[in-house]
């Protein structure tokens, strides 16, 4: 028997009848169109269905739609602004080659973001650590790495716009 789901993604109410049953990666991806948050393995190891609840980063395929009821979900395509503007991190990523095929790109982001919401000067050793939980096959994490701290350098140069601080 389908239940109700009302939330908030990207800063808009949805309402939607689903299965109990229904992940809130699939939920996100199958009744609202929002593909950029991918599935990748099923098992909650790779990273790349990361979104916010709340502001905090979560895997989406670990959680029941249901049991976001209620809440705020903002997801890789919620950062960037309503004009098309990239939002910071995603700025940095593309400028400092922090993806190669993409698929972990979102994931990757949407945990950076709150990296630095947490921690405004992190690290590398601290940026590696917190992305710990994503999985990249491709790039060998260090223009990921890279990506992240050049935000966090531009955030405290005062260049980039303070939407990374407010996420």
């Amino acid at each position: 028997m389908p239940i109700t789901v009302s939330l908030t993604v990207n800063g808009r109410p949805v309402s939607r009848a689903v299965e109990p049953r229904t992940l809130l990666v699939q939920f996100l991806r199958e009744e609202l169109g929002l593909t950029g948050t991918h599935v990748g393995c099923d098992t909650s190891q790779c990273g790349a269905c990361v979104v916010h609840l709340d502001g905090r980063s979560v895997k989406s395929c670990t959680l029941l739609a249901a049991s976001a009821d209620g809440a705020s979900i903002t997801t890789i395509e919620g950062l960037a602004a309503p004009d098309g503007t990239l939002h910071p991190m995603q700025a940095a990523f593309r400028e400092n080659h922090g993806l190669q095929c993409g698929f972990c790109t979102p994931g990757m982001v949407m945990s950076a973001v709150e990296l630095l919401h947490r921690t405004p000067s992190p690290s590398e050793t601290e940026v590696r650590g917190w992305l710990e939980g994503n999985i990249c096959r491709c790039t060998g994490y260090h223009n990921i790495v890279k990506s992240v701290l050049a935000c966090a350098e531009e955030i405290r140069a005062g260049s980039a716009s303070a939407a990374v601080a407010a996420e």
